[in-house]
């Protein structure tokens, strides 16, 4: 395994790829990622470990969704399994990734824990169990520092296992060093990430102004309520889409296990 340096420019390069290869075969992509949050959800109600249970799927669901990336791009169309094929490389690889997916949880526990020092849990609750967001408690001071402290404190934890579950799947990691060569290759490639972030924060806001104009012209707030959740998932699933390049791009094998082909590079 070889980590690649890219330019910059790159960061807007896996974007594009990723909304291309998208619209390449777009039903199957939405459809899995649809697959992605139904199968966490259906986790997540599951009686006493059910959020744990959501936690440690989150990186082998996560290595589905850029497989099944990869086969858009190479013009094939992903079938549903392709979502699970973390689990179905033998039960080397199985366990591989279900340690990866209890890293994963611990960390995000922690995560939590710390906000709930802060306000006493309500936001570790509503992230966990979910819920609604009123007014009273977006206003309420202890819970929107406990959202920007959660926020500051996954942002390592999200860079440690940005390329983790590809890592553990196609090159046979550990997957604790899994974790040090994704962060690795997200600060060695920083000016890329940034680049790759700004893009996609530009296109939620494109879509949110879109829905804006709209509800002006039709003088209906309805098409703004109508059209948020489509617009999300339609943007979300374009994201995950563009996981794969990223790691494509940052990382370089000639023989990759878990997998009939290697990764191509492209700086």
């Amino acid at each position: 395994m070889k980590l690649n340096i890219v330019p910059a420019r790159t960061g807007t390069q896996w974007v594009r790829e990723g909304v291309r290869t998208f619209f390449k075969q777009p039903l199957a992509m939405a459809g899995l990622f649809f697959m992605f949050m139904a199968s966490l959800s259906v986790a997540a109600f599951m009686p006493l470990v059910g959020g744990l249970l959501a936690l440690v799927l989150v990186p082998a669901l996560t290595a589905g969704l850029m497989a099944a990336a990869r086969e858009a791009e190479a013009g094939r169309f992903p079938m549903p399994m392709t979502l699970f094929i973390a689990f179905r490389q033998g039960p080397q690889a199985t366990r591989a990734m279900l340690m990866l997916g209890a890293l994963y949880a611990v960390a995000v526990l922690l995560v939590m824990g710390a906000s709930a020092l802060i306000d006493g849990g309500r936001f570790a609750q509503l992230y966990v169990g979910g819920g609604g967001i009123t007014p009273e408690l977006v206003m309420d001071p202890q819970f929107r520092f406990a959202m920007w402290m959660s926020t500051l404190l996954y942002l390592p934890v999200s860079l440690a296992f940005w390329h983790a579950p590809a890592l553990v799947h196609w090159h046979g990691v550990a997957p604790v060093k899994s974790l040090f060569f994704s962060l690795v290759a997200v600060l060695k490639n920083t000016r890329a990430y940034l680049l790759y972030g700004l893009m996609w924060m530009l296109m939620s806001f494109a879509g949110g102004m879109v829905l804006l104009v709209l509800t002006a012209l039709s003088g209906s707030a309805a098409v703004a309520s109508a059209g948020l959740l489509p617009v999300a998932l339609l943007i979300a699933s374009m994201f995950f889409t563009s996981l794969w390049f990223t790691f494509r791009d940052s990382f370089s094998d000639s023989a990759p296990p878990g997998d009939a082909a290697a990764p191509p590079a492209s700086a």
